[in-house]
């Protein structure tokens, strides 16, 4: 369904970047931002189903800067080697890579942005920071909590997992005293990583219940 492209950036940097589009007229267009693991076969998959959905989804690869087309599974050792990427973060950078996705499906229709895991995070920076989002859904960012003063200029809707071992609630709970007007859901017993079936932590039901709630939101701040 999809395509490997290539974005340029504001500094001139070209980045790949993976893209869907829907069979027929757009809804709307969504940025999907990648956890620590690259543009892999679950965000594929994701840009993929929003597609079926009516989206064109488009996944920048943030991580072209340091290694171009990485990615990766979900094993230990995996994920061992992934989190070499967000050691030191450049997150003007991720930002700047962020924006030219959102400007690349800018004139296609309403833009929003959902990101997963680091993704999540950068949803939320996006948010605060970058031009042309309508809307903004993060999956268990763990740097939010550090960007939480930074008020969205857009609708934002958050999710977390009760039992995120790397997102404590207190975190969670500091985020939302700090930003009444962020729309924000706490999955019970849900772990870091619940909305991705290829992760050992998958939550089902969870990530059922999120993707509704995120699509939902989309059809109505899209339009």
């Amino acid at each position: 369904m999809g395509q490997d492209i290539k974005l340029a950036a504001a500094d001139g940097f070209q980045l790949g970047a993976y893209r869907a589009d829907p069979a027929g007229t757009p809804k709307g267009a969504l940025v999907v931002i990648q956890e620590i693991f690259g543009v892999n076969h679950h965000i594929r998959n994701v840009c993929d189903r929003l597609a079926a959905e009516g989206y064109v989804a488009v996944a920048p690869a943030i991580f072209d800067r340091i290694e171009p087309d990485f990615t990766s599974g979900y094993s230990p050792d995996e994920i061992a080697v992934a989190r070499k990427f967000v050691a030191n973060p450049d997150w003007p950078a991720m930002l700047r890579d962020t924006q030219a996705a959102i400007d690349a499906v800018k004139d296609v229709a309403a833009v929003g942005i959902i990101g997963f895991c680091l993704g999540g995070s950068i949803a939320y920076a996006a948010a605060t920071k970058l031009t042309g989002l309508k809307a903004a859904v993060g999956y268990y960012g763990g740097a939010i909590v550090r960007f939480a003063d930074d008020k969205p200029t857009v609708p934002t809707q958050l999710h977390f997992g009760e039992k995120d071992a790397g997102i404590p609630l207190a975190d969670v709970d500091a985020i939302k005293a700090k930003r009444p007007d962020v729309e924000i859901f706490v999955y019970p017993g849900a772990q870091h990583g619940f909305g991705c079936d290829e992760r050992a932590s998958y939550d089902k039901p969870s990530a059922d219940l999120a993707w509704t709630r995120s699509l939902a939101f989309f059809a109505q701040h899209l339009r």
